[in-house]
């Protein structure tokens, strides 16, 4: 009887047997079931582990390369090597990225505005004076970039150790609108009037007050960040991270400071 024949016969195969052909064309029986040869496994895991090695080199290099691009962008600018201890866990220098400290501070018309409002934006955080000269000489470059590049993605925070809108109002119309001052007498009894006529739809930059403790010169949230003289700024990126530090003023209508800022805004 042949092995087809057999099936509902009275000797059928054992259930744990099947038919398999031999490269011969032979036929034999084997048990079910799947046999993986260890030689398999190995490689397998190996290739697997090789997989995940890789993977994780990828995701080390990511950051990196973006830090590398970011550090040549803004070589030009002079960014600090090393940020203020008080902005390092532990006080101790540190360099970025590490996450800006939240503040909140009053703008020209009252309102309380604080700095984690503006996550998911790119930030760039400048600290000011009305009383300091070499602030209102980086004024008009500061607000011709911020026409420029201010939008849904990017905000400049201009903060003053002020203790009046008025003083502010004052020297940002002095820096970027000069001729709004030919009138001393209309300047003198309502400046606020006379920045809202020059300036109707506002600085491009935001302003915000942080007023001086007692005869204090600096404002409490920039003593905060351990910054002694102004002006000083700060490019803070999306996820709330101090990406470069600026000791002094600059020239952020400049090709370099442009790309410096871009390579923020186009990284995240």
């Amino acid at each position: 009887m042949s092995a087809d024949e057999s099936v509902g016969s009275s000797h059928p195969l054992p259930v744990a047997t099947a038919i398999e052909k031999t490269d011969r064309g032979e036929a034999r029986d084997h048990p079910r079931g799947i046999t993986l040869d260890p030689r398999t496994l190995f490689v397998g895991g190996a290739v697997a582990l090789i997989g995940i090695v890789v993977f994780g080199m990828f995701l080390w290099m990511v950051p990196n390369a973006a830090a590398r691009e970011l550090k040549a962008a803004c070589r030009g600018m002079r960014v600090e090597a090393e940020l203020n201890p008080a902005l390092c866990p532990g006080g101790q220098p540190c360099s970025a990225p590490v996450p800006a400290p939240d503040f909140t501070a009053q703008d020209l018309t009252g309102k309380m505005v604080s700095l984690r409002e503006f996550r998911g934006k790119v930030v760039l955080l400048n600290f000011w004076a009305s009383w300091c000269g070499v602030c209102k000489t980086e004024k008009p470059g500061l607000n011709a970039m911020s026409n420029e590049l201010v939008s849904d993605d990017f905000v400049v925070l201009a903060l003053a150790s002020d203790r009046k809108p008025e003083d502010a109002e004052l020297a940002v119309l002095e820096s970027v609108a000069p001729a709004a001052l030919a009138d001393p007498a209309a300047v003198k009894a309502d400046v606020a009037a006379v920045y809202r006529k020059a300036l109707p739809n506002g600085a491009p930059f935001k302003i915000l007050l942080d007023p001086p403790p007692g005869d204090e010169n600096i404002g409490k949230i920039t003593a905060s960040w351990g910054i002694k003289a102004v002006p000083e700024s700060v490019l803070i990126d999306r996820q709330g991270n101090i990406r470069a530090y600026f000791v002094n003023k600059r020239d952020w209508q400049s090709s370099v400071a442009q790309t410096c800022l871009r390579s923020v805004l186009d990284a995240d």
